[in-house]
């Protein structure tokens, strides 16, 4: 048997209090990159629930391995789940038109039924990616479930995993729709219609007012707590016509802020507005892309932001300065490297 291979950090993309995302590769296999959901940082009064979402996502990487569209388990140990990588655009960043995408992806979710696999987190557009083929791609199955029988329970979370995939179709391909599709659509099942009206409320109480959390992916609690205030401190100043707030992981832990601030006035000027300790970063730009875009380039991410704009080069113009400026460029380079 070979020696194990030691996992080689290099890009933090995620990071919150149940593990965190990170990619990289073996040693002496530089060119196979790969993620580590680790879970070696995770706090004390984190580990049950970290641990009930690490099974979960084990279990259904072992079956699921193998589908075209989903990751490869590697292997697992005390630093995390190790898995292939993924590569792709967001949905949300994406916004695929192509009825071949949707397809794909529905071929994705019949494989998934045929192991008896749910994934039971896709009305997140962050969970599909479009891979630089234009075909579809699903990541995240901390909350999927391996079933053992096909019951009740197995076909109403199957069917809820299609629905929102007509949910992704419906916001970025509506005209593709079909009658059937149509009819899903309007039809929540049953134990969703209940979870709406009697345990989510409760859910967004606790996870919103009593830990101050928000599971909204890649926004992060402080720019949905804080958010609103900076934007309106910062529109009152002189010079300021637009505001836009993203997310980045903090080299320690936890999210920062990062303000693209729409202006005439330089840097200087722009840090002086607002204490650091509210926003980390601040950057001045002559003109503001869309949220998505901006997203990418606080958080370092220029690999997708370059598939991004191979696809609109007409961002380029526009992005291209605010990258050359931009003010995060080690946060997702690991510390030694």
């Amino acid at each position: 048997m070979s020696a194990r291979q030691d996992f080689i950090p290099t890009t933090v993309h995620k990071r919150d209090e149940f593990s965190e995302t990170v990619s990289g590769h073996l040693a002496g296999a530089e060119n196979t990159k790969l993620v580590l959901r680790k879970l070696d940082g995770v706090p004390l009064w984190a580990k049950p629930i970290a641990g009930f979402l690490a099974r979960k996502e084990i279990k259904s990487l072992r079956i699921v391995t193998g589908i075209e569209g989903t990751p490869d388990l590697i292997r697992v140990d005390h630093e995390g789940i190790l898995r292939s990588w993924s590569e792709g655009v967001p949905l949300n960043l994406a916004k695929p038109s192509d009825p071949a995408f949707y397809r794909d992806a529905r071929r994705i979710l019949r494989e998934m039924r045929k192991r008896n696999v749910t994934h039971n987190d896709l009305a997140k557009p962050q969970n599909w990616l479009m891979t630089p083929e234009g075909l579809a791609s699903v990541i995240d199955f901390q909350l999927a479930s391996v079933h053992r029988r096909r019951g009740r329970l197995f076909r109403t979370m199957a069917y809820e995993d299609l629905r929102h995939l007509l949910k992704q179709k419906r916001n970025y391909a509506s005209a593709h729709l079909t009658p059937s599709e149509h009819r899903i659509l309007n039809r929540k099942s049953l134990p969703t219609r209940i979870w709406m009206a009697t345990a989510k409320p409760v859910y967004n109480a606790v996870t919103r007012g009593l830990f101050n959390w928000s599971d909204g992916e890649g926004t992060g609690h402080r720019i949905a707590n804080e958010g609103p205030q900076i934007i309106s401190d910062l529109m009152a100043q002189d010079g300021v016509t637009g505001i836009d707030l993203s997310p980045f992981a903090l080299s320690a832990q936890g999210t920062g802020i990062y303000a693209f601030v729409e202006t005439n006035l330089d840097a200087t000027a722009v840090r002086a507005l607002i204490p650091q300790s509210r926003v980390e970063l601040i950057q001045p730009v002559p003109k503001l892309p869309r949220t998505e875009v901006l997203e990418l380039i606080a958080m370092n991410r220029l690999d997708e932001l370059e598939i991004v704009l191979t696809r609109e080069p007409c961002l380029r113009a526009i992005t291209d300065p605010i990258v050359a400026n931009r003010l995060n460029l080690t946060d997702r380079r690991l510390e030694g490297l």
